[in-house]
């Protein structure tokens, strides 16, 4: 792996602490967590704390089995509202860091024919991801926690196999710092969709979902007009090359069940974990 990505120190901490959470039937006490962990409670709460803004103890609330049944409950976003009055979601990343653009169908049928796709490896408060741009934006995020660096990098090529690929993270690394919040500039990140037509109805849905909110397949299927076409609009939402920026991880099944993610469901429940938590306690983000 190049020397650009270093261990996502803070990321680690967390997915071990949430592995130990998720072994355990009853929430875990500050003392045992930071035994688990190898730390005092004293600085395992400091670095806890820092990363996602909020306590060990609430954190855990976000964790728990019927999260995402709460979050249907308590923060269900209609999309066709926000669809047809043109709003996208009011969540801060979306609404002040975001803009987006798509590719043409006709272009998208050449497979990326002459498109150049830069790429590097990146620290995210996720841990380490593989991202992608053209110069229009950033057209692929992976995350590598539950993959291997060369799945991730054959899942992401193989979207566009007549494209140019070209290891460049000097060019990429401004719109990444802007992605995951860590740009000191009111600069957006931009996202360049590349997919088939109705894929990209999907994926626009999906990122008028605000942040800390979630929707359902078959809610997106009636805000794009295809109010039957829930199984498709599920897989649309699986091929969706932009992690985190095109928001999957906020469409869950009616039921209340997350369903599936890309990259790995331990991955889906830390967005939404972190971004429920963000929700409710704004604080900025800790790149570390």
């Amino acid at each position: 792996m190049p020397n650009d990505l270093s261990d996502s120190y803070h990321f680690h901490v967390m997915r071990r602490a949430i592995d130990a959470i998720d072994a355990q039937d009853q929430p875990m006490s500050l003392d045992q967590l930071a035994d688990t962990m190898g730390m005092s409670p004293a600085h395992f709460q400091r670095l806890f704390s820092q990363w996602v803004g909020v306590s060990p103890k609430r954190y855990q609330q976000y964790l728990t089995l019927d999260h995402a049944r709460r979050l249907l409950a308590d923060r269900f976003t209609v999309l066709e509202t926000s669809l047809a009055t043109n709003l996208s979601g009011t969540g801060r990343l979306h609404d002040l860091f975001l803009r987006w653009e798509a590719m043409s169908p006709g272009d998208y049928a050449m497979g990326g024919a002459g498109l150049t796709i830069r790429w590097g490896w990146f620290e995210s408060p996720f841990g380490p991801a593989l991202v992608m741009g053209t110069e229009k934006g950033i057209c692929g995020i992976g995350f590598l926690s539950e993959t291997t660096e060369a799945a991730a990098m054959q899942d992401l090529t193989s979207r566009w196999p007549k494209a140019r690929f070209v290891a460049d993270a000097e060019m990429l690394r401004p719109w990444v710092k802007t992605a995951f919040g860590a740009a000191k500039t009111n600069d957006k990140a931009p996202v360049y969709m590349i997919g088939a037509p109705f894929q990209i109805k999907v994926w626009e849905a999906l990122m008028r979902i605000p942040s800390g909110h979630v929707t359902t397949y078959s809610e997106i299927a009636a805000a794009i007009g295809h109010p039957r076409a829930v199984r498709a609009v599920g897989t649309a939402v699986g091929r969706n090359p932009v992690s985190w920026l095109i928001p999957c991880h906020r469409a869950l099944r009616k039921s209340g069940a997350l369903g599936g993610y890309h990259w790995g469901l331990p991955v889906k429940r830390a967005l939404l974990a972190w971004e429920g938590a963000r929700a409710d306690h704004e604080t900025p983000l800790a790149t570390g």
